[in-house]
């Protein structure tokens, strides 16, 4: 409120009017006085906003500089499959799709496989859908404790996509029985989030250090980054016990063959749910490459096998040049292929979906 709203009108009289006129006068003077303060007060706090998110766009671009340079490639086989039921999404630059990023970090990268049974239509959903409600529920702006904010995104994101379908399935005439294995593979920077639900798998290859190994040879080691979710289990086997569902012939009344998943609404009443299991790794100069594929890749390697066949395929003798691709890029798309068909070689019906992702600094 302006200080000399109250005061009374003046009035015509000679002395009291020169007083009031000169308070006017002087009121005048001190709120130009003022608003010169306020505005060099303005000019002052809009400089230091200017030079703080230089500074941190300057600190942004360094770390950036620091970071992992991750580049994903796919092979997808029908196997012996009348309908190809998998899923995937590879986003090595998430950015485009999220309204703002938190203050400290720089880039996020997406990758994810999607295993569908009982038809198409749960994995497709999920692969249309999960990384959209991820960028509406991933946190923004100068907050604290990141890496819980995203655990806890995470989690909403699987919820909402899986209600999301359901809904939808129970819409229909008659009503979708569909549902989809998911692992996501989410890269802020150099921290790894696996989120994972059924049987897919997530694996990373990383080197051992030259000075651990006696021969100077340096060593693959095989991380496992998800965890799979399957009837048998014990904790599966008992919650599903517990809210009334029976496991014979280690499927879910002896049909499904997944705890938890997206979609499978006849089963949600068994037990049967959508709350991944999350994981986080953080990448290191000495990592290679990670494995996202669903069971038709695993039923037929071993996670170290698959670890392996990749490493021999990117260090064979010669490469075929491609246009537009350095060798690096076509040893990992060789390789990427070479895995799919082996598993279809070897005798797996199922469809086989593999995302391999290279992991360079």
């Amino acid at each position: 409120m302006d200080l000399f709203d109250d005061l009374p009108e003046p009035t015509q009289t000679g002395g009291p009017a020169v007083v009031v006129t000169a308070r006017s006068e002087s009121a005048k003077e001190d709120e130009e006085e003022q608003k010169s303060v306020k505005r060099k007060r303005e000019d002052e706090e809009s400089h230091a906003d200017k030079k703080e998110e230089q500074e941190r766009g300057e600190i942004k671009k360094v770390c950036k500089e620091g970071l992992p340079v991750l580049k994903g490639y796919v092979a997808a086989r029908r196997g012996e499959r009348e309908e190809m039921q998998d899923a995937h999404v590879l986003l090595p630059d998430m950015s485009s799709c999220l309204s703002a990023l938190p203050g400290q970090v720089s880039r996020v990268s997406y990758f994810a496989v999607f295993d569908g049974h009982g038809g198409a239509r749960a994995s497709r959903f999920a692969a249309e859908h999960l990384h959209h409600n991820l960028a509406k529920k991933f946190p923004s702006g100068d907050t604290e404790n990141v890496d819980k904010l995203i655990k806890k995104c995470l989690m909403d994101t699987f919820r909402q996509t899986d209600e999301d379908f359901l809904k939808k399935a129970s819409s229909q005439k008659p009503a979708w029985k569909d549902g989809s294995t998911a692992t996501c593979v989410l890269v802020v920077d150099d921290m790894v989030y696996v989120a994972n639900l059924g049987d897919s798998r997530a694996v990373l290859c990383r080197m051992e250090a030259a000075t651990a190994a006696a021969d100077g040879q340096r060593r693959s080691v095989t991380l496992a980054l998800s965890k799979e979710h399957n009837p048998t289990m014990y904790e599966e086997r008992m919650r599903i016990q517990r809210a009334g569902g029976t496991v014979r012939d280690g499927r879910v009344l002896g049909v499904l063959e997944v705890s938890r998943s997206i979609g499978d609404g006849q089963y949600k009443r068994c037990g049967v749910i959508s709350s991944p299991d999350l994981r986080r790794c953080q990448l290191t100069a000495n990592d290679r490459f990670i494995i996202l594929a669903c069971d038709g890749l695993f039923k037929v390697f071993s996670a170290d096998e698959a670890v392996k066949f990749v490493l021999n395929v990117l260090q064979e003798g010669t490469v075929e040049q491609r246009p537009g691709l350095t060798e690096e890029e076509v040893r990992f798309e060789a390789a990427c292929q070479q895995l799919a068909s082996e598993a279809v070689r070897r005798g797996c019906a199922d469809n086989v979906t593999v995302i391999l992702v290279s992991v360079s600094f």
